[in-house]
């Protein structure tokens, strides 16, 4: 897939300009300079190509301009960016001309023998134009556009695609397991996708609110037929609401997060071994329940953990008593800075990803409730006792059943709990939520089609 990357010095409209292509709101845009930092990335289709879009943060070679004590981690994406492109292009804000960042930036580009064209941005009306002209002094190709209202966009994108060079089909095109990595800030999301792919891909720091977008990165186990394809999506710390600022920025990075986890297939709920579930952590687990997604969850920093003498069946007893509403989801201690069970976190994202997509037969469906029912005799209200008829499973992700009975007012929860526990324990599916819904059998005079429906 070719890879076309947007650099520029900072707040000249490069993640406006992002979400233009892309058609969707993915990179934060706001009026500072510094908000982006890593490299975030989505596929998009254009004019006879698929590409690999790239928004990076704004190259700035003087901490007072953003003020920000990770620009030179940004730069470093920035210029890893650049060096992945088949083609870059640079944003600049022709409002305000030629800066001398801009043309840093331009000779570094060139330099790096990346083909590249300006996109003159903030350009609103044709009367506008005239600035852009003002930066065909580099000998590239100047376009005129305005990312905020959709101006020149298109001719940039078919000026782009003209350029690119036809990439080879991939041999699998099935769509790779998206996973979400959330926690509280601090807690090794990003270290866990840099050690996961061997490689700086996303900024790491002590700095609590480091990533701020969700970033997403392709990962692939193997080649060829067999190959394990994954998308994985690293999220900004979610904090609690009563500790955040009230700027965009943090509104932004935590909705991200949380759209991260709508549309993830496996969520990775990331938290600190050496501190155990906080409030925070409950939370955010809460929220993973809401949205029914797979889970897994992972004690980071074990290593500290174990130091201290911690064993690990005594912290599973007190994980799962402190989130009972999460243990149908399976548990790995790990450490990114050493390496433990790494291999093993992946293993149980695809035990997580099986158990959702899981297809379960009605007849061993139905024997499971029936040998279950016999062990336990069911709840009985006002002298009328609940009777299980049968069950089907009406769809996976998530595993939903739907059972018949004689009355749904007549079940307990403790029951219901009871009946999930046996087809647990009968169908494995760790990781996967399971939803069961009661429904009172229809009358024996009904229509077989009304019974259907």
């Amino acid at each position: 897939m070719n890879v076309v990357s947007l650099v520029g010095r900072p707040n000249t409209g490069k993640s406006a300009l992002f979400n233009r292509i892309a058609k969707k709101r993915v990179a934060i845009v706001f009026d500072q300079p510094g908000v982006t930092r890593d490299r975030v990335t989505r596929e998009v289709d254009i004019p006879g190509h698929k590409i690999m879009l790239v928004d990076t943060g704004g190259i700035a070679y003087d901490k007072r301009v953003t003020h920000d004590p990770l620009d030179e981690e940004t730069r470093s994406q920035a210029s890893m960016a650049v060096e992945d492109s088949n083609l870059c292009v640079i944003v600049v804000d022709a409002r305000e001309g030629i800066a001398p960042l801009d043309t840093e930036v331009i000779k570094r580009v060139r330099e790096s023998g990346v083909p590249c064209v300006i996109a003159a941005n903030k350009c609103d009306t044709q009367e506008d134009d005239w600035r852009a002209a003002e930066f065909e002094r580099f000998g590239l190709q100047v376009f005129a556009i305005s990312a905020e209202h959709g101006r020149g966009v298109q001719a940039l994108i078919e000026a782009v695609s003209s350029q690119l060079e036809t990439a080879p089909q991939e041999e699998d095109s099935s769509r790779p397991l998206r996973v979400a990595i959330v926690g509280r800030p601090n807690v090794g999301k990003s270290s866990y996708v840099n050690r996961l792919l061997k490689a700086p891909r996303i900024i790491v720091s002590d700095i609590p609110g480091t990533t701020r977008d969700a970033i997403e990165t392709p990962f692939t186990i193997g080649s060829g037929p067999t190959a394990r394809r994954y998308m994985l999506v690293d999220t900004a710390g979610m904090k609690p609401h009563t500790k955040m600022s009230k700027t965009s920025v943090d509104n932004f990075s935590l909705f991200r997060s949380e759209q991260a986890i709508e549309e993830a297939d496996v969520v990775v709920l990331m938290m600190d071994a050496s501190l155990g579930p906080t409030m925070q952590d409950k939370r955010i687990a809460g929220k993973i329940l809401d949205a029914k997604k797979a889970c897994c969850i992972l004690m980071n920093k074990w290593d500290i953990a174990d130091d201290e003498g911690m064993e690990e069946a005594k912290a599973i007893a007190a994980m799962r008593q402190m989130l009972p509403f999460l243990n149908f989801a399976p548990v790995v201690f790990c450490s990114n800075k050493s390496g433990y069970n790494i291999r093993r976190t992946i293993d149980a994202i695809d035990t997580a990803a099986a158990s959702a997509s899981m297809r379960l037969p009605t007849g061993m469906l139905n024997r499971t409730i029936e040998i279950a029912a016999k062990k336990t005799l069911a709840p009985m209200i006002k002298g009328k006792r609940l009777k299980i008829y049968y069950a089907l499973q009406v769809s996976a992700n998530p595993q939903t059943i739907r059972i018949f009975v004689n009355d749904p007012k007549l079940v307990t929860q403790a029951y219901l709990s009871y009946i999930e526990k046996a087809l647990r324990s009968r169908f494995g599916l760790e990781g996967a939520p399971l939803r069961i819904f009661l429904k009172a059998r229809p009358r024996p005079a009904a229509h077989p089609a009304a019974a259907q429906n």
